[in-house]
């Protein structure tokens, strides 16, 4: 039955071109090509990028972001309290109004010292900016490489400069050592990306970045299996020569260095502008859709690359929107201030709720907020003026 199966899954009238067979990406004659197994290497990979991922956060991160004074807001944690513990990990971490009095009915407390409680909560599940810093500290790092290293691979690649001459000669181009190690390394990265998302930063973007993770993954398995390297690779490229740049970017707007913030910030936006946007449609997209039928026909495969394409590029149009709001702000108000697919960090204003809530009192009577202490030289003054007296000198 899984014979079957396999047969089925690997049918290469869904996959390949017309007359085209799995035969002939065999290795023959000292050339090598890809093979769909070959993927499965990228599982440990993967694994073992996760242990040099969080051995690099320890040790490089964790220092670096001490050495340039990146210090953690200080939190103040909300008080034991069972029934409101209960509520916000089963119910919501975001009470509506009536479920807030109801609460603070069954605890005792105030309808603020509620709200109060929750806001703290809320804060403690936030990520620190320690541990921003590190996770950005590693995708810069891994980033940079990636796109060295591609660069390297490719610069003297006659499709980088044509895509064209992607299909020529299709399936029948050898596999290139520096370009299978490079294209095995990408995909084991978004692997293990996906892994540790649950324990990443989870941000507004995070169903966006799960659907990115996943087509990224299908697509790099995908081409490799079917010899479409010469395509993949340029898609890689083409998002890693932005990606370091936006990571940088949050470094510097962790450590409080604005002004090179904004600057690597504008330059990130320019360049994912051009190369999510203009290079990315007009050359990727053009001739995946179009060039490739000349030689190749349409397939299933065909239309399952393009898909897939296809919603990375809606991806694409998504985050730019998010871009132009943030630069909207940076024009607005002369500087980035935050990423808007961040959680705010809501203010603790307990202590003036407190106030409000839990009046000191004197002689029986309730001190309103902001009035004058009771007690001291100046208030007994004040006291005995008001009753008709008057100071003695």
């Amino acid at each position: 039955m899984w014979s079957s199966l396999n047969d089925w899954l690997w049918d290469e009238r869904f996959w390949l071109p017309p007359n085209i067979s799995w035969a002939q990406l065999e290795d023959r004659d000292g050339l090598v090509f890809p093979h769909p197994q070959d993927t499965l290497m990228a599982v440990p990979l993967a694994l073992a990028l996760v242990v040099v991922r969080f051995t690099f956060e320890r040790f490089v991160g964790l220092p670096l972001s001490r050495w340039l004074g990146v210090r953690n807001q200080i939190r103040r944690p909300a008080k034991p309290n069972a029934t409101l513990e209960k509520h916000f990990l089963m119910k919501g971490r975001k009470p509506t109004e009536p479920q807030m009095n109801l609460l603070a009915m069954q605890c005792g407390l105030t309808l603020r010292q509620t709200q109060c409680w929750f806001r703290r909560r809320r804060n403690q599940d936030r990520p620190c900016l320690t541990k921003k810093f590190c996770e950005a500290s590693w995708r810069f790092a891994f980033y940079l490489c990636s796109f060295i290293s591609g660069t390297v691979v490719l610069y003297h690649e006659s499709w980088l400069w044509t895509p064209v001459t992607c299909w020529e000669n299709y399936p029948h181009q050898p596999l290139k050592p520096g370009l299978y190690h490079w294209y095995l390394l990408e995909l084991s990265f978004y692997i293990s990306l996906l892994m540790t998302l649950p324990f990443d930063t989870k941000r507004k973007d995070f169903t966006e970045q799960v659907i990115h993770h996943f087509v990224t993954i299908i697509l790099i398995s995908f081409s490799y299996s079917l010899n479409l390297l010469r395509i993949g690779s340029l898609v890689l490229l083409l998002h890693d020569s932005s990606d370091y740049l936006l990571e940088a970017s949050k470094l510097f707007n962790y450590t409080h260095w604005r002004r090179l913030c904004d600057t690597l910030f504008i330059i990130f936006s320019l360049v994912f502008f051009y190369t999510r946007l203009v290079l990315f449609p007009t050359r990727i997209l053009y001739t995946t859709y179009f060039e490739s039928t000349v030689n190749l026909g349409t397939f299933f495969g065909y239309y399952f690359l393009n898909t897939l394409l296809m919603i990375l590029q809606l991806l694409h149009v998504f985050w730019s929107c998010l871009i132009l709001r943030m630069i909207y702000s940076f024009i607005k108000k002369g500087q980035m201030e935050k990423d808007v697919r961040s959680d705010v960090e809501e203010l603790d204003s307990s202590d003036g709720e407190a106030a409000e809530e839990c009046p000191q009192m004197k002689n029986g009577a309730a001190q309103r907020p902001g009035a004058a202490p009771t007690d001291g030289p100046r208030s007994r003054a004040a006291g005995r003026m008001a009753n008709g007296h008057t100071p003695a000198t």
